[in-house]
């Protein structure tokens, strides 16, 4: 029997059928996914089935040796994925030295790793790290780059594109934020990578959605986790979380109650409840051959922005920037909208999806140098910003995410002297809000 690497699946030659293969009639051999290596060679090795392997083609790698100190939970996590033969996710809050781990493994293993990453930031950052921790050049897939190297780092949409002709070039893969994996695009790459070994670090392991069930299939499952408030004030900053309510003006309440019945009204008349986000698909949907359905979403839209945008959470923010005047401060709202009526009524630099990546580099490092004590921003900061700086965060609008919460959150926990971070909510009265931000905060439970 042989073994060989194909755009990202293996090719059986011989006589055995192997678990996890499907014959392949323009080839006339079996094939199987890049995933599935490391479980048909050890079914060949337990069948005593003596078998050729050129499936694994590694780059020439250097030693990749660090002299990086764990914590002891850090320890703890990296002993249960060696138990979990070397596979698994690891759960930690944000800000909690999740790439530090990911070092130690790769130290550990000492062979050509890649680590995939959704953003560009987190992009420059592991690549900084791992060119400090191992002296070597880092190879870099994204943002107009294509460096491969023994250790590089790619983005997940990069990653996707390559995963056919660098499946078998490493044998590590470490999947940074991996909560981004089973996505149906994304996933393919962990199915197209042969490597053996394999590592996700995430903040939020699960999904909404409940695709998390199948990073249990693409990595091995979640072996470790720790909770923000068991790491709170030793690894962590102290922290207090503030909710603020704030009520309506009496036109905004006027408003935003005509729309909330007619929303309301049709759910009633369709005999429709809403319980999970898929429900709330279902009338997406329908929207587009029931006119009834779609003047109740757009009601329901325009009653959720009256809440989202209210003047009072304005005039109440004033008073928190008036408060915090030595602070560091994060903004963070559901639209872009509003990140632009808070950077021109307060001058505050905006951070949006259609920020050039040079000018969003800028603002944050002026921003870590004190030149600018506030940032306000949309979804795009709600990953991979290393701020030990910041020390305020304010919430103006959000959804009912627990993982945007706590990875809001964690952009004010990491750890500096003498630091003791406030996360303020500013939620709009008698609204949908009281119970989107209830729903979040059970990420704190």
């Amino acid at each position: 029997m042989e073994l060989s690497f194909n755009s990202g699946t293996i090719v059986i030659r011989g006589d055995v059928r192997v678990p996890n293969s499907t014959w392949d009639e323009r080839s006339k051999t079996f094939r199987a996914m890049g995933l599935y290596y490391r479980n048909i060679i050890d079914y060949l090795k337990n069948s005593g089935i003596t078998y050729t392997d050129n499936v694994l083609d590694f780059l020439p790698c250097p030693e990749l040796q660090s002299t990086i100190t764990l914590r002891e939970y850090q320890k703890k996590s990296l002993d249960a994925w060696i138990l979990n033969n070397k596979s698994g996710v690891i759960v930690l809050p944000t800000g909690s030295g999740k790439t530090v781990i990911g070092v130690k493994a790769i130290s550990l293993l000492n062979i050509p790793t890649i680590v995939i990453v959704p953003t560009l930031d987190l992009l420059a950052q592991w690549r900084s790290k791992l060119e400090k921790e191992f002296k070597v050049d880092v190879g870099i897939i994204g943002g107009g780059k294509q460096e491969v190297k023994a250790l590089t780092v790619s983005t997940y949409d990069s990653a996707y594109i390559h995963a056919p002709r660098l499946g078998n070039k490493f044998g590590f893969v470490i999947f940074d934020e991996v909560h981004h994996l089973p996505a149906e695009g994304y996933k393919q790459i962990a199915e197209m990578f042969a490597s053996p070994f394999r590592m996700g670090l995430t903040a939020t392991y699960e999904r909404e959605d409940g695709a998390h069930s199948e990073i249990d299939r693409l990595v091995g499952g979640k072996v470790f986790e720790k909770k923000v408030k068991e790491l709170t004030g030793k690894y962590l900053s102290p922290f207090k979380l503030q909710k603020i309510v704030v009520a309506l003006t009496e036109k905004e309440q006027l408003e935003y109650d005509h729309n909330q019945e007619i929303f309301v009204d049709y759910l009633r008349k369709s005999n429709i409840v809403i319980r999970t986000p898929s429900d709330f698909q279902k009338i997406v949907i329908r929207s587009g051959r029931d006119p009834n359905a779609r003047k109740a979403l757009l009601a329901r839209n325009k009653a959720r922005n009256i809440a989202l945008n209210s003047v009072s959470k304005i005039e109440k923010f004033r008073e928190i920037l008036k408060k915090h005047k030595d602070s560091r401060l994060f903004i963070f709202t559901e639209h872009n909208s509003l990140v632009h009526k808070i950077s021109k009524e307060f001058l505050i630099p905006a951070i949006t999806y259609k920020t050039p990546s040079k000018e969003r580099s800028e603002i944050l490092d002026r921003f870590r140098s004190g030149v600018y004590r506030a940032v306000v921003t949309s979804k795009v900061l709600d990953e991979g910003i290393d701020i030990p700086e910041a020390d305020v965060g304010v919430i103006l609008s959000g959804t009912g995410s627990v993982r945007a919460f706590i990875q809001r959150l964690g952009r004010i926990l990491r750890m500096k002297e003498g630091k003791e971070a406030v996360l303020y909510e500013i939620v709009s009265a008698e609204t949908s809000e009281i119970n989107t931000a209830r729903r979040r905060n059970k990420a704190l439970r």
